[in-house]
């Protein structure tokens, strides 16, 4: 029996909306990363079961090009606090809770963070942590800085930019394992995320089986389409080709 989890204090008790997430097949992931085109098939399987998940790295970047990650979603909610960062630094406070994420995480989780843009929402040290608990990588719909740390650890993080602007005086966690919306895609905890060059795919963890039945059909259907191109199949025969 796994011990029971404890708080570090970093946000209130009443902030944190799951201390677990719910569980998921391990098979599942790993059927996941064995998809050869990750984000696209996904992206298109989503889109032959009516959902809405696929975020473009033209608006959530990445910072390790070639990184791919696969896990579920533990979340984390920031939002602009009420004083200034003149008043907030005066008082001398971090309103910055991550940690409590990184802190009730398991391997292989993806810490995802709706967040301010122009200030971060993780620095270097952050990053660090979050690595050194095992986390796949980040997904932060708003900015990070000290990229620096987080390559050297060959951490991904996928976000909206980088920046020098400190988010402690500037913004305040106001919810761990909660809801959250990344790119405009509604996030729950426990979903899987999935992400590439390409970008961000996140699955409701209602539909993981459902989407990776769909995407491991397209996936086999390009694989078998790049390997008639490369053998030199003519073009009237690939056009005829039913491949997915």
């Amino acid at each position: 029996m796994k011990p029971e989890k404890t708080l570090t204090g970093r946000v209130p008790r009443e902030a944190v909306r799951r201390m677990e997430l719910p569980p998921l097949d391990p098979a599942l992931l790993d059927r996941l990363r064995a998809l050869e085109d990750l984000t696209g098939a996904l992206s298109d399987a989503m889109d032959d079961l009516g959902l809405f998940g696929a975020v473009p790295a033209s608006v959530l970047r990445p910072t390790l090009p070639g990184k791919r990650i696969v896990g579920q979603a533990v979340t984390v909610r920031n939002a602009e606090r009420p004083e200034t960062p003149t008043e907030a630094a005066r008082i001398g406070k971090s309103g910055m809770g991550e940690h409590e994420a990184y802190n009730l995480a398991e391997p292989g989780n993806v810490v995802v963070i709706e967040g301010l843009a122009g200030v971060s929402n993780m620095g270097g040290q952050s990053a660090t942590l979050a690595h050194r608990s095992g986390l796949a990588g980040a997904v932060i719909d708003g900015s990070h800085r000290d990229p620096d740390a987080s390559r050297e650890n060959g951490f991904p993080i996928w976000s909206r930019g980088v920046t020098p602007i400190t988010g402690k005086w500037r913004l305040r966690t106001v919810e761990v394992n909660g809801p959250v919306r990344i790119g405009g895609v509604l996030v729950e905890a426990g979903d899987v995320v999935a992400a590439d060059e390409a970008g961000i795919v996140f699955i409701p963890l209602a539909r993981v089986e459902e989407v990776l039945r769909e995407a491991e059909r397209i996936d086999a259907g390009d694989t078998k389409q790049k390997g008639d191109i490369a053998s030199g199949v003519d073009l009237g025969t690939l056009a005829r080709t039913k491949y997915k």
